[in-house]
Parts: C-alpha cells; structure tokens; sequence
C-alpha cells in the first residue's frame, strides 16, 4: 500500500483501510451459528466478527509488526515452537516495522482509529453489514458480518491483486494466532506493552521495534553462550 505523509506520519487512504477491514474480516470471521428467522444476520452473511474491540485489537497488530512480532517471542517462550520464532525473526529481520507500521491513536480502551469511513465503503458495496447489539440507548457491541459478495471480493484480491499479497498473508496470520480470544483478551495482552499502556489518551502509540529486536537477540543465543 502506498502512503501520504501527515506532520512526517504514514497515513493509509480510505480505500487501502477499507481493503485491510475487508482482508482483517474475512480471516478472522467465524461461520455462522443457527439461529432463527428474522435473526440480526443478513440474508447473505457467510461469517461474522464479533465485537469493535476485537477488530480494533487485531487491526492494531496488523498495522504494528514489531508488537506483534513480540506476542510471537511469547509464545515461543512459552510454548517452546520454533514456528513462532521463525516468524517474528522474519518480520524483525526484515524492514516492516519501519515500513509497514501506520501507528494507531491510544483511546480510552486501548489501540483506535475510527473506522466508520473504512467501514462505509464496504457497506455501501454490500461486502460487509454492521449490526448493532443492545438497545437505542446503549450499544452494546458491533458485528460485522461478511456477505457472499464480500467474500468474493476478498478472494479477488488473493488471486488478481498481488499488491495486497502482503496484507493478506499478515491477516491471515494474525487471524490464526488470535483464534480463540476475545477482543478482551486481546486488548489485555496489548495493555501489557508499557509503551501502549502509558501513551498518554489522544496520542499515538509509539514502536517498540528496538526492545524486541534486542528480546530476539537474546533468545536466539543458544543456551550456555554468553553475550559479549
């Protein structure tokens, strides 16, 4: 995707944003559950992603490498699976968390940016529907349900736009890595980030690709060799 500049910070267009929440949707979406006639689901949904929090959350990491990449040293600390630790020595060492971060504003519950123009694209093309839950007075949570033309679109943009390939495979990546947890969860393990949870409200979350450059220097030493 290619960029403007704002007071010296990338900044995506509206449409390179409503692709990204095209391709974020459709890997992280979950099929459909049952439910009766006359249910929130459009007619033509094939899958639906729970909750603002959770899309914020996942598009957050997708927008910031460099802090994904360090819940990836987690879970290799945790877990042991070199896998984890092959990808986020391919994204540390390579120059995404210089080149594809578009840092994102620190809100009252967490990492935000609206996405309300994004969205609207996408709405009005009938690629994904947004529902409402709760009542007119309070909103409880948003859906946002991928229809049959939004995911043709999206397997459009896999074969026939290969500009996207990188968004693509990094959402589906994401996707798979946060599988299971909750936009709460997820906003939890971001809060874990001193740099995240200290950018004061309003401003925008600053890299911690350096910290985690120097945690994969560590763990890549091998046990009983000692650093100079």
């Amino acid at each position: 995707m290619s960029t403007t500049r704002v007071d010296g910070k990338p900044e995506t267009s509206r449409g390179q944003d409503a692709i990204r929440i095209l391709l974020i949707i459709t890997a992280a979406a979950e099929p459909l559950p049952p439910e009766p006639a006359g249910g929130p689901a459009p007619a033509d949904a094939v899958a639906v992603l729970h909750s603002q929090v959770r899309l914020q959350k996942l598009d957050f990491w997708v927008r910031n490498p460099e802090y994904f990449a360090n819940e990836l040293l987690a879970e290799y600390e945790q877990t042991g699976d070199v896998t984890f630790l092959d990808q986020a020595t391919a994204i540390l060492e390579s120059d995404e968390p210089q080149v594809r971060r578009y840092p994102m504003l620190r809100y009252l519950f967490g990492a935000y940016e609206p996405l309300d123009d994004a969205l609207a694209v996408l709405r009005s093309a009938g690629l994904v529907v947004r529902r409402k839950r709760g009542t007119e007075a309070r909103v409880h949570r948003h859906d946002y349900y991928l229809t049959r033309p939004g995911r043709a679109a999206a397997d459009r943009i896999v074969r026939e736009a290969p500009v996207f390939g990188y968004y693509v495979r990094r959402t589906r990546l994401v996707a798979r890595f946060a599988e299971g947890q909750g936009g709460t969860r997820l906003k939890e393990r971001q809060y874990e980030q001193d740099e995240y949870r200290n950018t004061v409200i309003g401003d925008r979350i600053g890299s911690i690709a350096e910290r985690v450059r120097e945690r994969l220097r560590r763990l890549a030493v091998p046990v009983g060799v000692s650093t100079p």
